[in-house]
């Protein structure tokens, strides 16, 4: 049985809204989204943190691709891409991924997911909602 270290949350934007959209960058500047904060108790080894990130996007012009990235403390752990197309087809996503990080040393750690759009040319922008959760656990194995 896993027992629970700590649970973090944030969510920068609850609905989508146009008149609050922004656009995410070109690669190699990222967008950051949210960041979250887990701590890490001593002698907590094993461990898992689990992290699930949910991004509301609009496709504006042409087929993007967007790529998402998780830091822990600045470092990259994760990340996947995904298509976005525009008018003349689907035009709005939620995209949703999860993410785990295993065996994470004690102390405070700061998650952060960003985007960044790879295609030139192209625009894609956060509509929202946007969400990032993480949950930390002592796990046997």
């Amino acid at each position: 049985m896993a027992r629970i270290l700590d649970k973090a949350t944030s969510q920068p934007r609850r609905r989508f809204s146009l008149t609050n959209a922004f656009t995410i960058r070109r690669s190699p500047a990222r967008s950051r989204l949210a960041s979250i904060t887990l701590r890490i108790p001593a002698n907590a080894q094993p461990n898992r943190v689990d992290l699930v990130a949910t991004v509301g996007v609009r496709g504006v012009t042409g087929i993007a691709q967007v790529l998402f990235r998780v830091f822990r403390d600045g470092r990259e752990i994760f990340n996947t891409l995904q298509g976005i197309e525009s008018a003349g087809s689907e035009q709005n996503y939620v995209v949703t991924f999860q993410a785990e990080d295993r065996n994470v040393r004690s102390g405070s750690h700061v998650y952060t997911v960003t985007a960044e759009n790879t295609t030139a040319n192209t625009r894609v922008d956060v509509v929202g909602p946007i969400s990032f959760s993480g949950l930390a656990v002592k796990t046997r194995t």
